[in-house]
């Protein structure tokens, strides 16, 4: 009997160490990126993504961004400025 104990005892600390070194390496390895391919409609407040969803811009370094690349449809004002809230029909 005590060796099953020693052996169940054994596994939950085993386990213990694997599940926080597992877990610490999903907290180092995640790396969020901008992809200015999803924004269909950019204002200084935001974008709409393709999809249809109002997002704000995360970083002010992501305007920039979205600026340079090609075909941004940037406009220089919130997008509660129009009745449509910046959605447009191309």
């Amino acid at each position: 009997m005590t060796k099953t104990f020693k052996a169940a005892a054994l596994a939950v600390a085993l386990s213990g160490v694997a599940m926080s070194g597992i877990s610490a390496a999903y907290a180092d390895d995640v790396v969020v990126q901008f992809d200015p391919g999803v924004v269909q409609y950019g204002y200084t407040d935001g974008y709409w993504t393709r999809t249809q969803e109002w997002r704000t811009w995360e970083k002010p370094e992501h305007v920039e961004i979205y600026r340079k690349h090609p075909h941004a449809a940037y406009y220089e004002y919130r997008h509660d400025r129009d009745a449509d809230m910046g959605w447009r029909v191309r």
